[in-house]
């Protein structure tokens, strides 16, 4: 179980250094003082990162429609559960999985 951490001051004390507020966050809960941290910068990505991240959507899965019974959505959703992933990832995966074993048959 999570340790519960104090909760940080009314006013949040001026740090010295990102090493001494990273260290007083890690130890306490700025739940309460939350409106009070600065809104961070935005970013911008590089060339690079703007290029790689269209080149991904450009790969994006298209989606498909499957009449399942919902006993296999429950038994799936069960056995993805066990494996920490989520049942349409499981479903991929298995359908992935014997699309390589068909090819190979093939």
């Amino acid at each position: 179980m999570k340790k519960k951490l104090p909760s940080a001051k009314a006013r949040l004390p001026k740090f010295r250094s990102d090493k001494v507020a990273a260290d007083y966050l890690e130890t306490h809960s700025v739940a309460a003082v939350w409106d009070q941290l600065p809104a961070g910068k935005q970013a911008k990505p590089s060339a690079a990162l703007r290029k790689s991240i269209r080149e991904r959507h450009a790969q994006a899965k298209s989606p498909v429609s499957i009449r399942l019974v919902p006993e296999q959505i429950e038994a799936a959703k069960k056995i993805a559960a066990t494996k920490s992933a989520g049942y349409q990832t499981q479903l991929r995966m298995w359908i992935a999985e014997g699309i390589r074993r068909e090819a190979r048959r093939q």
